[in-house]
């Protein structure tokens, strides 16, 4: 199954240096809560990490991570603010085993075609080790499509992501919570936040 758009990597490709202009401060607002979650110190694999903004809290708090995206301009530009290398991985590509207590996907696996979601999300699942808890924001709306820039949305409703969850792998517990906020084109959209923990 794929597990990525080629458009919407196109997008983000060319978009890189305006996006990384953008995103010079805030932070998804459910990160502090998902990081109080953890142990200190816990390893974390972050998924799509963008200009870097998240993974700098994250390292800010004392965590560490290992920021990846699947765009090689996007990568190049979060080192350059990491002041490291950042790994280009797209989501098909994971394949850690129990290698992490974390795994962090802000605003990312939304970009997931649906036909590859479980299997990016089992993926996920496995590189949990026991215990370890993921976070992921996507953009609701309940039918994939795309947007007015070309992006491609798998618009999961609340349903729809648990089902997607609860197909990829046996979680300990699993929180949905919803919101609206403003995305890179301007508009304002519902968003699903699912936190799940692996069992331990």
């Amino acid at each position: 199954m794929i597990g990525h758009d080629p458009r919407t990597l196109e997008f983000y490709a060319d978009e890189a240096p305006d996006y990384h202009a953008r995103c010079q401060s805030g932070i998804n607002c459910d990160l502090p809560r998902f990081l109080d979650l953890l142990a200190a110190g816990a390893s974390i694999l972050e998924l799509g990490c963008g200009a870097g903004r998240d993974a700098g809290y994250i390292e800010s708090r004392g965590f560490s991570v290992e920021p990846t995206d699947g765009v090689a301009q996007m990568a190049a530009l979060a080192a350059q603010r990491l002041g490291r290398p950042v790994k280009v991985m797209r989501f098909g590509d994971l394949a850690a085993i129990e290698a992490y207590d974390a795994v962090y996907a802000s605003y990312s696996l939304l970009h997931v075609p649906r036909s590859g979601l479980a299997d990016v999300l089992a993926r996920i699942w496995r590189a949990l080790k026991p215990g370890g808890w993921h976070m992921a924001t996507y953009k609701s709306g309940g039918v994939e499509g795309r947007d007015r820039l070309d992006r491609y949305f798998n618009y999961l409703s609340p349903e729809q992501a648990e089902a997607f969850y609860r197909e990829a792998g046996e979680w300990q517990a699993l929180e949905l919570t919803q919101g609206e906020g403003a995305g890179y084109d301007g508009r304002i959209s519902p968003w699903v936040n699912v936190i799940v923990r692996k069992p331990g």
